[in-house]
């Protein structure tokens, strides 16, 4: 099972068809709330977020281009270098792509990550988003909403709320990236005896 080295899983929340239909949910909801057609494809667009949201973003894309015949375009983000805490980490974490081939400037953007915990990397995405544009509107979808939040955010679109305690986390995996499938709720092994 791909987890970190000190993970201790306390339960499995998504198995690949709850995650699946997690996501057929979610794209329903944004093609109702929006009331997508094709003549949205230059006005709407998926952002998803380094890394597991691309993934999740790309996703949505298919289910609505399947379901709706809508070929919504998706950008990739990464917000690493807007992090408030990106200078004061004793392991710089790595910089990875953005890529958005579309004019952000007036078009209504759903925010696409993995799970919601302080708000910081939503925020960081934010402060990306606006500085390469003034989008019309900025919605946010996570699969997990964990809670213990440090700013002001919320997420519009949520798979499932899972309260968590400090020291447990939230494991979104996803096959194109790890070679499996779910969510799971997980403890560090250091985490036990502090």
């Amino acid at each position: 099972m791909v987890m970190e080295p000190n993970d201790i899983i306390k339960a499995q929340l998504m198995d690949a068809r709850d995650l699946e239909r997690t996501l057929n949910r979610m794209a329903r909801q944004i093609v109702e709330m929006f009331e997508l057609d094709e003549a949205d494809e230059d006005s709407f667009a998926l952002v998803g977020m380094q890394t597991r949201g691309v993934h999740l973003a790309r996703r949505l894309q298919a289910i609505i281009a399947a379901v709706d015949g809508i070929k919504v375009p998706v950008g990739i983000l990464d917000a690493t270098m807007y992090r408030d805490d990106f200078r004061t980490r004793s392991k710089q974490p790595a910089v990875k792509e953005t890529k958005i081939d579309f004019n952000v400037e007036g078009r209504h953007l759903v925010l696409v990550d993995d799970v919601l915990f302080t708000g910081r990397t939503t925020r960081a995405g934010l402060d990306a988003l606006t500085d390469l544009g003034r989008p019309a509107s900025v919605h946010f979808l996570v699969i997990v909403d964990r809670g213990l939040r440090e700013l002001p955010i919320k997420a519009d679109f949520v798979g499932r709320k899972v309260p968590t305690l400090p020291g447990e986390e939230i494991r979104v995996r996803v096959e194109e990236l790890d070679q499996m499938e779910g969510v799971w709720l997980v403890e560090h092994r250091e985490n036990l005896y502090t």
